[in-house]
């Protein structure tokens, strides 16, 4: 069978998994590395770190394999930010992480300048300190980063690619460039005017290629060795969508990771802007792995061709995908894109994390579900997350994370509870604003990532959603959508219909047909969230 390997670089780690054609695990790897937090608000990592921990996972994955894998996929936590040299390679500020806080008070300041209409006309998104745009500003403006032809700024896949390569590609695909608030969605072009409203060199960021998209291959410095293809990058909440094989329009996921993110496939027309929710692109699918037209030299927005993956790379016409994997494309021959409603959690797997090492009320994070059954219910103790501020649909970088409802016999337990229990109901007021905003109800919920795990919490969340909520067999799914993006660019894969055909159910859970507790519940929870806004304002 043919391997393909993914390289899934998160938050806090970075994880190589080797996967074969039938879509089994052969072998993985895993490293962490540290955030640092310099002051409150700011969240850093080192790149170098990053690029340690993808190279020694890959080392170690590859050191056991009997065949060289067909070929790479990346996947990588959206977002972050980092700015390097072209001439040495090497990291000119601290990465700065999707949670990072620092530019809140500049998107306040766009916004009150009227800039809004325009960033949800163009991007999708909101002016909010999470996305990119302003954090490559405050790079610029603040970090120290000196705008220059060596600069090369990218979203953590470009920075990974790039080393992979030795320098030859500074690239990147659409749904890492949708995050970004540079990109217009609409047109798959860098926005000039985005750019010039943020003070970011275009010719400083990556050419941007489709999602299963030629991005080079490996050069003799990396650890799996040279010669492996590299075909795809996507961010990790569209590649556990894919991941999942949700490939029709409505079909929808959530990933319960460092923060949960609610997917739904909107299909091929570009939904508008719903309020409280993000339009991004999901994937965009292409045979030959060349950059879409609108992003070529001399077009609006066009970043360059510096570092452009070279002809030698390219795959061969024998390892093309069927065209019933293959993307749609314009009356131009540009690829179309499949888009995606988004509603960004902020805080998952982070208040897993602060109850072991903030409050220290569990040892590891796999005993939050056991201390949680030690009481039957809550005691109408509310956990808000809040810790850097909300997302979906709240959008309020203000608020701050927030415990209500105790009284001298809370103790450890309802606290547990209480935090498994935000999960869930974060995750209502994504759906019931999707709902609200498309007329579509969500038939199921498929869902991956660590808190997944807990069989308590899914069937809280269906009892909350009224819907089933499924889980998959396999539940790296989203290492597993980089792998079959990858595997399908080569022919692993020969179609989205052979992928789909992977997807193995291993739990259902129905909801409870009554509706009271579930709603009365969440009444409350809407009441605790009013509490946390607007805080530190």
């Amino acid at each position: 069978m043919s391997l393909v390997l993914a390289i899934d670089a998160g938050t806090t780690s970075v994880r190589v998994i080797a996967f074969d054609s039938s879509g089994r695990i052969v072998d993985s790897a895993q490293r962490e590395f540290a955030q640092h937090f310099p002051v409150p608000g700011r969240v850093e990592h080192d790149a170098e770190e990053i690029w340690d921990a993808v190279q020694s996972t890959l080392g170690e994955v590859s050191s056991r394999l009997d065949q060289q894998p067909a070929a790479i996929g990346v996947t990588n936590q959206r977002e972050t930010v980092v700015a390097w040299s072209r001439r040495d390679s090497a990291p000119l500020h601290p990465a700065i992480v999707w949670q990072d806080r620092r530019t809140a008070l500049r998107c306040a300041e766009l916004a009150e300048q009227g800039a809004l209409p325009l960033v949800r006309e163009r991007t999708g998104l909101v002016l909010d300190p999470y996305f990119s745009a302003s954090k490559f500003e405050w790079m610029l403006r603040d970090g120290g980063v000196e705008p220059g032809p060596d600069l090369a700024l990218g979203t953590v896949d470009s920075w990974i690619i790039w080393k992979l390569t030795e320098g030859r590609v500074h690239a990147t695909d659409f749904t890492n460039a949708a995050r970004t608030m540079l990109f217009d969605i609409a047109s798959l072009a860098w926005d000039n005017e985005l750019c010039a409203l943020f003070g970011v060199p275009a010719k400083s960021l990556p050419r941007v290629y489709p999602t299963n998209g030629d991005f080079g291959a490996t050069s003799s410095g990396a650890a799996c060795g040279a010669g492996i293809p590299i075909r795809s990058a996507v961010g990790d909440q569209h590649a556990a969508l894919f991941g999942q094989a949700a490939f029709a329009a409505g079909d929808a996921k959530n990933t319960y990771g460092t923060g949960s993110f609610v997917l739904m496939n909107a299909g091929s027309t570009m939904p508008a802007p719903s309020e409280g929710l993000l339009t991004t692109i999901a994937w965009v699918l292409d045979t030959n792995g060349s950059p879409s037209t609108s992003n070529s030299p001399g077009t609006t927005g066009s970043p360059g061709t510096t570092g452009s993956p070279s002809t030698s790379n390219s795959p061969s016409t024998s390892n093309s995908p069927s065209t019933s994997g293959a993307a749609r494309t314009t009356g131009t021959g540009a690829p179309e894109a499949t888009y995606a409603l988004e509603g960004s959690i902020f805080a998952t797997g982070t208040t897993v994390q602060w109850l072991r090492d903030g409050l220290q009320i569990i040892d590891e994070a796999s005993e939050l579900e056991a201390l949680a059954s030690g009481c039957a219910d809550s005691g109408d103790v509310y956990l808000v997350p809040a810790f850097a501020g909300l997302g979906s649909p709240h959008w309020d970088p203000h608020a701050r994370g927030t415990i209500i409802g105790m009284t001298r016999g809370t103790g450890r337990p309802e606290i547990a509870r209480a935090a498994i229990e935000a999960m869930a109901f974060q995750t209502r007021d994504v759906v019931e604003a999707m709902t609200a905003a498309t007329g579509t109800v969500v038939r199921s919920l498929r869902v991956d990532g660590g808190a997944s795990a807990m069989d308590s919490m899914l069937q809280f969340q269906a009892d909350q959603l009224g819907v089933a909520v499924q889980r998959p067999k396999l539940q790296e799914a989203t290492a597993f959508g980089a792998a079959c993006l990858a595997g399908l660019a080569v022919g692993v894969w020969p179609s989205l219909d052979a992928i789909a055909k992977l997807w193995q159910l291993d739990l259902e859970v129905q909801p409870d047909p009554d509706r009271q507790s579930a709603d009365r519940s969440y009444k409350r929870w809407q009441q605790a969230v009013q509490r946390s806004l607007n805080w530190s304002a």
